[in-house]
């Protein structure tokens, strides 16, 4: 059976109901900061997921293949509703980066003193894959494709961020200078994620702070080892989860 369809037995066929569990609210999936992520909302975007993922199996398989080649590494096993919260959460940090940084990312262009990215400049990064796969790269990754447009905000911001840090002067690839600039930017995502205080109903799982290898989203993994049996076929060895901010 392929690694997917495993994964999609993971999540409840009736749909996603979050129960009240230890500090989170009823009805929430995930709490960050002042903001709600509720289980309907999280629910809503998993069937997106799901409907699109049905119809366009052999596509997504294909490319998360390539993905994996290219990464050297096999893609997070976790169902399509841990998949889903880890991206909803990792956008609500980059939110928190740019208000850190007075940083505005809009489709128009904006009031004075802000930085601003057009729509198609946010998408910039997706412009080497062909257009009628983009919602495929979405789904490989565990993204909607109704989501891209955030995708696009989020690497945007991500972009600016760097653009702050290296003062306006990229460091030569691969130098000392560059590794230790990915290290400022990692630990300011981290610091924005501490002052949140994320919360994830444990219905769901837990957040896992050791960014993904692709594009550097926030995993939610299992809380329990019954789903991480489940999920995980594979000989591979994966990191063990860091649950708590390293910063």
């Amino acid at each position: 059976m392929p690694r997917y369809l495993k994964l999609a037995a993971v999540v409840l066929a009736s749909g996603i109901a979050a129960a009240a569990c230890g500090s989170v609210k009823m009805g929430a999936a995930a709490i960050a900061g002042n903001q709600r992520i509720s289980a309907a909302q999280l629910n809503a975007q998993v069937d997106n997921y799901n409907s699109f993922y049905a119809k366009n199996r052999t596509e997504v398989q294909q490319l998360q293949q390539n993905i994996e080649q290219q990464i050297q590494q096999q893609l997070p096993l976790s169902s399509p509703a841990q998949q889903v919260l880890g991206w909803m959460v990792t956008f609500q940090v980059t939110d928190r980066m740019a208000q850190r940084y007075g940083i505005a990312v809009a489709p128009q262009p904006c009031s004075s003193g802000q930085t601003c990215v057009t729509l198609a400049q946010q998408q910039k990064s997706l412009s080497a894959i062909p257009k009628a796969s983009q919602d495929a790269f979405a789904a490989a990754i565990g993204l909607p494709p109704d989501m891209l447009s955030d995708l696009g905000r989020y690497e945007a911001i991500q972009a600016t961020v760097v653009g702050v840090l290296d003062g306006g002067k990229p460091p030569a690839a691969g130098s000392t200078a560059s590794t230790e600039l990915g290290d400022r930017v990692a630990a300011s995502q981290c610091r924005a994620a501490k002052s949140l205080g994320i919360q994830i109903n444990p219905q769901f799982g837990r957040l896992d702070y050791n960014p993904s290898i692709l594009l550097g989203m926030y995993p939610v993994v299992p809380a329990a080892s019954a789903l991480s049996k489940a999920a995980s076929p594979s000989p591979v060895s994966t990191p063990k989860p860091q649950v708590t901010p390293p910063c």
